[in-house]
């Protein structure tokens, strides 16, 4: 059969079935058990004969929303929380990670239009920074400490200061995505701005590496959680404005739910970062080097792994289990 006519031939089907998963408006589990396997058939079918067809991704993840739902037994709901974090969320990132992927390329972006601007106007970084902390910084730099600013209050005082206007930004940045993706994107420029200006101002005094050692400690998963954050935002974004076959409102409250699990995903992270913030980078200065750059890779290769690694194995366990079911019912 021609993959045109597979398609509509059962098109209608997938759509009440994705909906019906969705809003999980099943009469019995009978009945969502009966049309699941039924979709592990067409997936199979779709893998034989349209390999490389984007059908076998949309199948491939609707199994993978239904698998969830039938496979709950009581046991796992007691155990809900650990099977948001270890399933739901990788499985999530694993269907939206076109998103995390062009965020990224937006903050790079971003962030080398802060550099480029900085280095080529002196008056930029002041203008983005403000004066006094300018001269806060240069006084540090003579001093000999240019992350002194990170010792000033007490440890669990910064701690919570920190990680409250790091959720703060976090969550803006994913409300805002309510306008069409613009005011997620509106954060992103602005802080991205900040960010390439603050490490070019750095550079040009010649402690570039002494930043590094010092500000990614904590840097390293609180940046990139924003960017997930941004991720999210977006995914809002683009749910209002790209509804594809759902009715606007179906397709924005799909966005939203996505989005909240996203961005929650990201808490414990920020709280990692701004415990990081608050009780060690403040000792940056006198720690050994392997320590400081052993700290950034293993908080960014933590939170990498999870949001793009991870998701990749979680979804192809599914998959294999997926496959196997109708021949074991």
């Amino acid at each position: 059969m021609r993959e045109v006519a597979f398609i509509k031939q059962n098109k209608e089907k997938w759509l009440s079935f994705e909906k019906a998963v969705f809003n999980n408006n099943f009469k019995n589990p009978d009945e969502l058990a009966s049309q699941y396997i039924q979709l592990v058939n067409d997936l199979a079918y779709a893998q034989t004969y349209y390999p490389k067809s984007k059908l076998v991704s949309y199948l491939n993840q609707l199994a993978a929303k239904a698998f969830q739902k039938i496979y709950k037994t009581k046991r796992q709901n007691t155990n809900r929380f650990i099977d948001f974090w270890k399933t739901e969320v990788p499985l999530v990132c694993y269907q939206y990670k076109k998103f995390i992927y062009i965020t990224f390329i937006i903050f790079f972006a971003f962030t080398f239009i802060g550099v480029i601007s900085a280095a080529n106007d002196g008056e930029f970084i002041r203008s983005i920074l403000g004066d006094n902390y300018v001269n806060m910084s240069l006084e540090n730099i003579e001093a000999g400490d240019p992350v002194a600013v990170y010792k000033s209050g007490s440890n669990w005082g910064s701690f919570i200061g920190i990680t409250v206007n790091n959720l703060r930004v976090g969550i803006m940045a994913f409300v805002l995505g309510v306008f069409g993706g613009v005011g997620t994107l509106y954060v992103m420029f602005k802080n991205c701005i900040m960010l390439g200006s603050f490490q070019y101002f750095f550079y040009e005094k010649g402690v570039f590496w002494e930043s590094v050692r010092g500000i990614w400690i904590h840097g390293s998963m609180e940046i990139f959680a924003i960017i997930i954050e941004c991720a999210a935002g977006l995914i809002l974004g683009a749910s209002i404005l790209f509804p594809g076959t759902h009715s606007r409102y179906t397709s924005f409250k799909m966005g939203a739910k996505t989005g909240v699990k996203i961005l929650i995903s990201t808490f414990p992270f920020t709280f990692v970062a701004g415990f990081l913030e608050g009780y060690v980078t403040r000792y940056s200065n006198v720690m050994p080097n392997w320590l400081s750059v052993g700290i950034i890779l293993t908080t960014l290769g933590i939170i990498s792994y999870y949001y793009l690694v991870y998701p990749f194995k979680v979804q192809k366990t599914i998959t294999q289990i997926s496959t196997l079911t109708p021949t074991i019912a």
